[in-house]
């Protein structure tokens, strides 16, 4: 991590690719005994592209809770019931 700093401008996050798939791969076998089940990923947690397709490639949905996160996983070619909007004080009109 520090040999990191040194190269990249700080603060900076790492994220394993493998770990990430390894995980879901686990939650995925651990619902398998529930037939059509997706976990949907909270964007708002990490709205980040490229983790975003690791985990569409591994079956998982997106759960939007604004306009901005419907729009990024639209883009990232989630349809559907693939997307979970869960907004919070949504007006009526």
């Amino acid at each position: 991590v520090i040999d990191y700093a040194g190269r990249f401008p700080t603060p900076f996050h790492i994220y394993h690719e493998q770990q990430i798939r390894d995980a879901v791969r686990g939650l995925n076998k651990a619902f398998s005994w529930c037939p059509g089940f997706r976990n949907h990923f909270a964007v708002k947690a990490t709205p980040n592209p490229f983790i975003m397709q690791i985990l569409k490639e591994e079956g998982c949905g997106s759960d939007c809770s604004s306009m901005a996160e419907l729009v990024l996983s639209e883009r990232m070619g989630l349809t559907g019931e693939e997307i979970m909007f869960t907004s919070n004080n949504t007006p009526l009109k």
